[in-house]
């Protein structure tokens, strides 16, 4: 039960932290890196992975563990589907917002900055989503 505890906490504070990325973070980012854009791109990946690093490890840890070794309470598919939306959502990161930042990081291009915020639905989704599926398990 601690397992899913912890698992449900860390992507609650991804959820939380997305929706804010999605909305707040990211638009601003696309502005900035207008002015200077290798300064807000080494910016905003200095100053996040302290905070979505450590979130995304027990995430990842504990999806793993809940996997092989769940509460009785929560159903296998359950596992499965929250490890699933998980691995949708660091997919996302690693294939498609990793590479923008670095072409923003470069240069400002107001496609790749549209693009970033668009394509950043998918992890909000998908965080979301998980984040409303441990929490009916967690409450079952």
């Amino acid at each position: 039960m601690t397992t899913l505890i912890v698992s449900t906490a860390a992507t609650w504070a991804m959820v939380g932290l997305i929706w804010m990325v999605q909305l707040v973070h990211y638009p601003m980012l696309a502005t900035y890196s207008a002015v200077a854009p290798a300064t807000a791109a080494g910016d905003h990946q200095r100053r996040i992975s302290w905070v979505v690093g450590p979130l995304m490890a027990a995430e990842g840890v504990s999806a793993l563990i809940l996997l092989v070794d769940r509460p009785d309470t929560m159903p296998t598919w359950s596992a499965w589907a929250a490890a699933a939306l998980l691995g949708v959502a660091l997919t996302s990161t690693v294939v498609v917002q990793v590479p923008l930042h670095a072409r923003l990081a470069e240069r400002h291009d107001v496609r790749d900055a549209a693009r970033l915020i668009s394509s950043n639905w998918v992890r909000t989704v998908a965080w979301t989503m998980r984040g409303l599926l441990l929490a009916w398990v967690l409450a079952s």
